[in-house]
């Protein structure tokens, strides 16, 4: 079984997070999806961002939903708003979007479906969080587009707000993942990704238990 590379906010470890160059060495190193974190602003525009707050060049830092897009992008040039990433990756490789707790799901859902008349489709996403609220909503806003899990540590959590939303794919940290857990999901049909692994050699015993995908910063050291 091979085990799927996933660029963690592009590839956090090689460029500044969630920018147009971190997504564009992780294209560069083959991985096999992308993932980004996403937060909305205060005029609804949605942005790759993992903290509700961003950095400027100052040293300042602005809430994203405190401001509009403009307002941020003054001071944070490299903000990059989500129809700028997935126009960049251009269906290179899946996009996994991890909506952050609490934000407003219609705005992200009106862009992917924007993506939808123009050719792409449901199987180029994948939608994540560890805000079951948010995942209801997105189940109903964009169904077709695989859901994930977001769970950092209890697997029985997982399993069960996996099951009301229909799906068998879940985010754990690797800290809570070992073989008596991974092995039995796996032949019993679910698939786990575990973040965040930079070592090749834990991804390696993590394969051997049957993990489905993995996490990383630094997509160089598993091509």
């Amino acid at each position: 079984m091979n085990v799927k590379i996933i660029g963690h906010r592009g590839a956090k470890g090689l460029a500044p997070e969630n920018t147009l160059a971190s997504l564009t060495k992780a294209l560069e190193h083959n991985v096999d999806v992308i993932e980004t974190d996403i937060h909305v602003t205060k005029d609804n525009v949605a942005v790759l961002a993992h903290n509700k707050d961003v950095e400027a060049e100052t040293g300042e830092r602005y809430i994203v939903g405190d401001h509009t897009y403009a307002e941020l992008l003054e001071s944070v040039p490299s903000l990059v708003t989500l129809e700028e990433g997935i126009n960049h990756i251009n269906r290179a490789v899946p996009f996994y979007l991890e909506i952050k707790p609490g934000q407003p799901v219609e705005p992200i859902a009106e862009v992917i479906q924007n993506f939808y008349t123009k050719g792409w489709a449901s199987d180029d996403f994948l939608i994540a969080s560890f805000d079951f609220k948010v995942l209801k909503e997105a189940k109903q806003l964009l169904p077709g587009i695989p859901l994930v899990v977001g769970e950092p540590w209890s697997g029985t959590r997982a399993v069960y707000r996996a099951r009301l939303l229909g799906t068998r794919k879940l985010s754990m940290s690797q800290r809570w993942l070992w073989k008596g857990f991974i092995t039995p999901m796996q032949r019993r049909g679910w698939q786990l990704y575990a973040y965040t692994v930079n070592q090749p050699r834990k991804a390696r015993i993590f394969k051997s238990y049957g993990i489905h995908a993995i996490f990383t910063d630094y997509p160089n050291l598993f091509e």
